[in-house]
């Protein structure tokens, strides 16, 4: 049976309508933002191989998330994924997953865990995905958690990674100089701990 994985993308969350308007309108822009990048998630399944099932629902309106809607359309994947799902948000998509774990109780057993750049409440552009007080249920829901963050990642603070790894002392921290936000085309050390932790 293969190791099914769900990967959840980033996104941008504006605490009210007006704000993604004048997002939209006034957002600094070049030719290079609309040109096509390939990226980690979409050669995941091929560096993974054929143990592995990659999911990567398009979850609804990145551009402006509403956490409930992000919710619900999770909840409509779940009947679909078996025991031992190893889930991977990056950026929004992981604040997504620990707040989710942090107010549900998943009817499965988690695999893993591995958040990739994931802002905690000190990012801006969270909304309203802000995690509750305790992190407590998303450990005791599972204990491979990992930690991919940057030094140099534009957008969320090496301190939102550090906030985690508070949270659960006994998560794997990998901490890179140079990734940025992760928006490169691989992501071999992510692809390495997948298939340690699938086995």
């Amino acid at each position: 049976m293969k190791k099914q994985i769900v990967v959840i993308h980033g996104g941008w969350s504006f605490k009210k309508y007006e704000y993604f308007l004048d997002f939209l309108r006034n957002r600094e822009l070049s030719l290079d933002y609309f040109l096509y990048k390939k990226g980690w998630k979409s050669g995941l399944a091929d560096g993974l191989g054929k143990n592995f099932e990659v999911l990567a629902p398009q979850m609804p309106n990145k551009q402006n998330a509403k956490y409930i809607e992000w919710k619900i359309w999770f909840e409509r994947i779940i009947p679909y994924l078996q025991d031992g799902v190893i889930l991977i948000g990056h950026s929004l998509g992981g604040l997504f997953f620990v707040k989710y774990l942090s107010e549900n109780i998943y009817p499965k057993k988690i695999g893993s865990i591995f958040l990739v750049a994931a802002p905690h409440n000190d990012t801006e552009g969270c909304g309203n995905f802000q995690l509750v007080d305790s992190l407590k249920k998303v450990w005791e829901q599972c204990q491979n958690i990992q930690i991919f963050q940057s030094e140099d990642d534009p957008l969320v603070s090496i301190s939102e990674a550090e906030k985690y790894k508070k949270a659960w002392s006994g998560a794997k921290m990998h901490i890179f100089k140079d990734r940025g936000h992760f928006n490169q085309e691989d992501f071999p050390e992510l692809v390495e701990e997948i298939k340690k932790a699938g086995k």
